[in-house]
């Protein structure tokens, strides 16, 4: 079912008339659309998976792009701009920052947000959103790690992830996926997709996948490009740093192969999605021209 749900006009929202696209099932009607949206945008299931606390890990250090959580963009840090855009989202009960630097944790309590401070030695965004979750000492039932470089993820996504992993008892894991750009295909920063058709992960790849013999981009083809959003059940996120690294998880460099390797189902939604997060320095300039394209302060 495709649910449609504008973004807001505030300075933290995406432009006007922005809009998320999840799919989870056959196209639907106009009509039928809107019912389904209010349905899972004001009803939570009872009793299952119903408390969800947004996590937002941050480090300073990068290969890539040092001190990329407090690079600014147009006026303000990126670690600012993505935890505006995920308090937007009505499916989390409660946002945090988790970082083991002291200039993230001061920038991030200078406009407002929750911080956890994690050790230096969590390998990952996962390990470090397992760590603050024990840290926060309440009960919730998913745990959402966003990325603090996707300064442009919309909510609905981050709501669409819940309620994918709230609808799936038999997954652990959640994500999300948007079409491909051509432009992207052999890009290794951008991680893609294949799917199953129930919608259950089979694996993801820096490389193009699927291939075929002519090694080139087949234009008719629906390549996925991953969105750097997860969602897990919190029982399985304090088990998962215990699990062994993973041959296919070391070889693409992919936390999430981690998951799949070891058996475990993981869930993933489709969304429309034209913003990607920031990977490199050079990236920075590409969202300010789409933040400015979109009328975004």
């Amino acid at each position: 079912m495709p649910i449609c749900a504008p973004s807001s006009d505030s300075s933290a929202s995406s432009a006007s008339g922005g809009r998320a696209w999840i799919v989870h099932g056959l196209a639907l009607g106009a009509a039928a659309a809107a019912a389904a949206a209010a349905a899972y945008l004001y009803r939570r299931p009872a009793g299952f998976r119903s408390r969800a606390v947004g996590i937002i890990p941050a480090r300073f250090a990068s290969s890539r792009f040092e001190g990329k959580p407090l690079a600014h963009i147009l006026g303000k840090p990126m670690i600012q701009r993505t935890w505006e855009r995920v308090m937007l989202a009505s499916s989390l009960d409660h946002v945090v920052v988790a970082t083991d630097d002291e200039r993230i944790a001061d920038c991030c309590r200078g406009f407002g947000a929750d911080v956890i401070m994690t050790s230096e030695s969590c390998k990952n965004g996962s390990e470090r959103c397992c760590e603050a979750l024990k840290k926060l000492g309440k009960r919730y039932d998913i745990v959402v790690n966003i990325q603090g470089d996707e300064p442009l993820i919309e909510p609905e996504i981050i709501d669409g992830v819940v309620m994918a992993l709230q609808r799936a008892p038999d997954a652990v894991f959640s994500t999300a996926v948007t079409s491909l750009k051509p432009e992207d295909a052999f890009d290794t920063n951008r991680v893609k997709c294949v799917v199953d058709n129930q919608g259950y992960a089979i694996y993801f790849s820096r490389g193009l996948i699927p291939s075929n013999k002519s090694g080139k981009v087949n234009p008719n083809y629906p390549y996925l490009l991953h969105l750097g959003i997860s969602g897990f059940d919190s029982k399985f996120l304090m088990i998962y740093p215990e699990l062994p690294p993973t041959p296919l998880q070391l070889e693409e460099d992919l936390e999430q192969l981690k998951v799949l390797e070891n058996g475990y189902r993981m869930k993933v939604i489709k969304v429309d999605h034209d913003a990607h997060g920031v990977d490199a320095p050079e990236d920075v300039e590409k969202i300010e021209e789409l933040m400015r394209a979109r009328n975004i302060q």
